[in-house]
C-alpha cells in the first residue's frame, strides 16, 4: 500500500514539475520578412540572375528578390550566368536596395 501511495505521490509530484518547466518557457518569436527590392539606378538595361531565376531591368526599373539567405545574385547575359554581384544577407530583407549601393 505505501508502495502505491508513494508511485502516486511521485506521479503527481513529477507532472507538476513539468508543469512548472513548460510554462516558465519563453516563445521567441523571429519575423523575416520574405524579400528586398532592387532598383536599377544605372544609365542602361541590365540582366540579373536573382539565385532562382533571371530578370532584365529597364534603367529606373524596380524588382522584388526572395530573400534567399546565403543565394548569390549574378550579373546574366544571354540567359547564362556571369560575376556574382552580392550575395543576400538576412539585413536586407523587408529593405529597398539601388543597385549602385550593392556594386561598390
Amino acid at each position: 500500500m505505501k508502495a502505491i501511495l508513494l508511485s502516486i505521490y511521485f506521479v503527481v509530484v513529477g507532472l507538476n514539475v513539468v508543469n512548472i518547466n513548460e510554462s516558465d518557457k519563453v516563445v521567441k518569436e523571429t519575423t523575416i520578412e520574405s524579400s528586398f527590392s532592387l532598383i536599377n539606378d544605372s544609365k542602361e538595361k541590365i540582366s540579373i540572375h536573382t539565385g532562382t531565376g533571371f530578370v532584365s531591368l529597364n534603367k529606373g526599373s524596380k524588382t522584388s528578390i526572395g530573400c534567399n539567405v546565403g543565394k548569390e545574385v549574378r550579373w546574366a547575359n544571354d540567359g547564362k550566368k556571369g560575376d556574382v554581384i552580392f550575395k543576400i544577407t538576412s539585413e536586407m530583407c523587408g529593405k529597398t536596395f539601388k543597385l549602385s549601393e550593392l556594386t561598390k
